[in-house]
C-alpha cells in the first residue's frame, strides 16, 4: 500500500488516513507530498491524485484507490477482518460510527477558524459563539462515549480506535489554540496526544522545514 499525505504540521485529514493505516498494522509506503508549494497544482494533475481531484490523503492498494479519511478506515478495517478500528458490542460500534460520522461532516466553524498546526501553542482567547457551541457538542459526545464504553481505557470506547482517529486533528486544535474543554477532557487528550502513533506524527511535523504562512496566524480577539 501507498499512502499519499500533505504536511504533517498542518494536514489533519492525512493525519486521519495515516493514523488508520498505522492501527491497521499493514505495511505502508509514506509519500509526503509539501501542500501549496510551486509543482503543487501540476503534481495534483498527476495520475496518483487524478480519483481525488488532487485531495490528500489518498491510499493505492495495488489497482484499489481509496480517498476521503473515513473511506480509508472503513476500507482497513475490511481488509484487517473487522477486528481493529471498532469496538466489537453492537451498541457501542453503533455510537462509535455515528460520532466518527458527525466528526466527519460537521464543526465547520472549529475547522474553519482553528486550522490544525500541530507545532504552535496560542496563549488563550475568548472563540467566536459559533465554535464555543461546537466545542460544547465535541465535550457532549466524548462524556456519553467515555461514561458508557470507555470502561477501564484512555480512549473514548476504552481501546484506541477509529472514532479516537477521527477526533485526533480537534485534540491538536484544542492545544494549539488553549480552547476551553470540560474538566475531563485533559486526561483523554493527553492519553491521544501520547499514543505512539501520535508521537511519531508529531515528531515528523517538527522535523518539516515547510512553513505555510496561511496557517500560521493567530486568532484575533
Amino acid at each position: 500500500m501507498k499512502l499519499i499525505i500533505g504536511n504533517k504540521a498542518y494536514s489533519s485529514w492525512s493525519l486521519r488516513g495515516w493514523l488508520a493505516c498505522k492501527l491497521s498494522g499493514l505495511p505502508f509506503e509514506e509519500v509526503v507530498v509539501p501542500l501549496y508549494d510551486g509543482d503543487w497544482d501540476k503534481r495534483r494533475e498527476g495520475d496518483e491524485f487524478a480519483p481525488s481531484s488532487g485531495k490528500v490523503p489518498i491510499l493505492w492498494d495495488g489497482d484499489a484507490v481509496v480517498w476521503d479519511s473515513l473511506a480509508i478506515v472503513e476500507y482497513l478495517n475490511d481488509k484487517t477482518g473487522n477486528e481493529k478500528f471498532w469496538p466489537k458490542d453492537p451498541a457501542a460500534r453503533a455510537m462509535a460510527r455515528s460520532m466518527a460520522a458527525e466528526m466527519h461532516s460537521g464543526f465547520a466553524s472549529l475547522r474553519r477558524k482553528h486550522g490544525m498546526n500541530i507545532r504552535q501553542i496560542y496563549p488563550p482567547k475568548q472563540p467566536d459563539d459559533d465554535v464555543v457551541q461546537e466545542i460544547g457538542r465535541i465535550m457532549e459526545l466524548w462524556a456519553q462515549a467515555r461514561a458508557r464504553y470507555g470502561g477501564e481505557g484512555e480512549f473514548l470506547f476504552g481501546e484506541f480506535g477509529a472514532v479516537d482517529i477521527m477526533f485526533a486533528p480537534v485534540v491538536t486544535r484544542f492545544v494549539t489554540y488553549s480552547l476551553p474543554v470540560a474538566r475531563f477532557a485533559p486526561a483523554y487528550m493527553q492519553a491521544v496526544l501520547q499514543h505512539p502513533y501520535m508521537q511519531n506524527w508529531i515528531a515528523g511535523a517538527q522535523a518539516e522545514d515547510w512553513v505555510i504562512e496561511k496557517f500560521e496566524v493567530e486568532p484575533a480577539e
